[in-house]
């Protein structure tokens, strides 16, 4: 079995920018691309197979779902369709912010069964560029209870006379939040961690913690299939009909992890050609640097994600650049790769 290629779905954000199409070498005029959601396997957004370098290809078509029902085991591992059924476990995306994301956390798996019957959200990102001055917001610096937290978080009165820190009140909006960035009351920025961005920072994001992407980062993500996001502030944007961004300051209180870390940017050794990133329960990640041919065996049951972050190659006979993403099958899991590149790999 070959690997697959699947067909990206970019997807137009409030805080999207410009870098996703020609990092990917793609052209179009779709805006504000902030998100390419690179293999997924969430209903209704199922990744589409489009080429496996083979003639009358009867796979290409078939969304991720359907053929992990055709192969199951091949295809992901014994061990992981046993675990997951025809559900693909990751969601694999390359994120561009232009603007700062919204700040957020995701439920675990056990509170998300609960509220919602799904997955939980744990993540990580590996920075591809950034904007020199870019910021990662990551964890907490300071410790607060969760009562502190929504005191920080609720919207607060603007003062009489409708004025506040040159924001005007209006009858559609009589609530601004507090300056979140600091201020005399101090605000979110005042307990989130702040990191400066550099090219290959690596962020692990284990559900509950408080997280957001500043202005200027590219990069890559990998997650559990998991859509559920509590935002908990985002800047007083507006959707595309005008109205302000839902909050879900109260659900965030009981999912989010209050404990202070002594360090939340993630350490690992650059000058290995294979280095691992994150080893968690939900997903396995290394970086994988080739110069001209190497073979990799992660020695596991398990597919191989693979995305290329530059450069290019051919992995088991198809060929890979800079932008693309495939899957390489459990049963073939062996990376025999030619070329100059490097990627970032996901196994479960």
């Amino acid at each position: 079995m070959k690997p697959y290629k699947f067909k990206p779905f970019l997807k137009t954000t409030l805080w999207g920018g410009y870098q996703i199409a020609p990092f990917k070498g793609i052209s179009t005029a779709q805006p504000n691309i902030g998100e390419s959601w690179e293999i997924s396997g969430v209903p209704g957004h199922e990744s589409l197979a489009i080429d496996r370098g083979l003639i009358d290809d009867v796979d290409v078509g078939l969304t991720l779902t359907e053929l992990i029902d055709k192969y199951k085991g091949l295809l992901v591992g014994q061990k992981v369709y046993k675990r997951f059924g025809n559900q693909f476990p990751l969601l694999v995306k390359f994120i561009d912010s232009r603007q700062d994301l919204s700040v957020q956390v995701h439920p675990n798996d056990e509170l998300a069964m609960q509220r919602h019957g799904c997955a939980g959200k744990t993540e990580m990102w590996y920075i591809i560029k950034s904007d020199v001055g870019s910021k990662i917001y990551a964890g907490l610096k300071k410790s607060i209870t969760p009562d502190e937290y929504e005191k920080i978080a609720h919207p607060q009165p603007l003062p009489k006379g409708g004025e506040s820190e040159g924001r005007t009140q209006s009858k559609e909006l009589s609530l601004t939040p507090p300056l979140p960035w600091g201020g005399a009351g101090g605000g979110l920025q005042d307990v989130i961690a702040t990191h400066e961005a550099h090219e290959g920072d690596l962020y692990f994001l284990p559900a509950g913690r408080l997280h957001a992407i500043g202005a200027g980062n590219f990069l890559a993500e990998i997650q559990e299939t998991s859509d559920i996001t509590y935002r908990v502030y985002d800047f007083g944007r507006k959707d595309a009909h005008g109205n302000p961004r839902e909050l879900h300051i109260e659900q965030a209180k009981d999912a989010i992890d209050y404990q202070v870390w002594p360090e939340y940017r993630t350490s690992y050794d650059s000058t290995k050609p294979v280095s691992q990133l994150i080893n968690c329960p939900h997903f396995v990640v290394h970086r994988v640097v080739v110069q001209v041919a190497q073979q990799v065996d992660f020695h596991c049951d398990s597919f191989v994600v693979v995305m290329c972050l530059w450069g290019e190659a051919n992995i088991n006979g198809i060929h890979i650049r800079q932008g693309e993403t495939i899957l390489v099958p459990a049963c073939e899991n062996i990376l025999y790769i030619f070329g100059n590149a490097t990627f970032m790999t996901a196994t479960i």
